[in-house]
């Protein structure tokens, strides 16, 4: 059985484990992990494309996002571009050079959530092991 302790810990675990998949890819482009959750928010939620977006879904700080959207045009990774309705609003797409990376980001993140679930059945399993005995 789970300690409280170990309990409070699981986000962190979990966060860990999650961001430890991606270091191959992290070590190959030179990119951060915040880098790759600002490329990944865009590839995976279509038409919530502003940095404003991603801090508010996301939840990741606004100097963060801004320091992220910055090294990823920076790389020709994403684009900017002006809302066509309302200039104060800028857009972000990711860029033809941007989305192999990002494919690839959601193919890991992917993998991951298969094994996740692979690991919650397994631990549903011993649960029910537990409470039959």
């Amino acid at each position: 059985m789970l300690t409280a302790a170990q309990l409070t810990r699981l986000p962190q675990t979990f966060r860990k484990s999650y961001d430890r998949q991606f270091l191959p890819l992290l070590e190959r482009t030179g990119l951060s992990m915040r880098e790759i959750h600002v490329l990944l928010f865009l590839a995976n939620h279509p038409g919530q494309d502003t940095a404003r977006d991603v801090v508010e879904l996301r939840g990741l700080a606004k100097s963060q996002v801004s320091q992220a959207v910055e090294v990823l045009t920076g790389r020709g990774l994403l684009a900017r571009r002006a809302d066509g309705a309302d200039r104060r609003i800028v857009r972000l797409a990711i860029t033809g050079a941007g989305r192999p990376l990002a494919r690839e980001a959601q193919e890991i993140q992917a993998a991951f959530g298969r094994e996740d679930l692979d690991r919650l059945g397994k631990l549903g399993r011993v649960a029910d092991a537990v409470i039959d005995f």
